[in-house]
């Protein structure tokens, strides 16, 4: 989980130092550590979660946080593609877009 180490701090601290300092301590110190569902599965919900509600920004950083949990990018394609039923033709296009500029680098 080496992705979310100061996370918030480096997306944040300049700009919103209570959001980040929740952001690593509430959220990836606590929610993220929580034994009852493995990262890889929170993972899944989450890029779940930010293609169905068509956050792009927060895709950049959470496809390739899911690759670390554990998630293939075979996986994260189907999901993306379930999802294009369910959330809509757009979103999992948009999605799908950045998780081919994250595969191009």
């Amino acid at each position: 989980m080496s992705m979310i180490n100061n996370a918030g701090k480096n997306a944040f601290g300049q700009i919103a130092p209570k959001f980040a300092q929740l952001s690593d301590e509430v959220l990836f110190s606590d929610i993220w550590q929580r034994s009852e569902l493995p990262a890889r599965e929170r993972s899944l919900i989450t890029v779940a979660a930010l293609v169905a509600l068509n956050r792009k920004e927060q895709l950049s950083f959470h496809l390739p946080f899911a690759l670390e949990n554990g998630v293939s990018r075979e996986e994260l394609t189907e999901t993306i593609t379930h999802l294009a039923f369910y959330a809509g033709w757009p979103v999992a296009a948009t999605a799908l877009q950045v998780l081919a500029t994250l595969q191009a680098n």
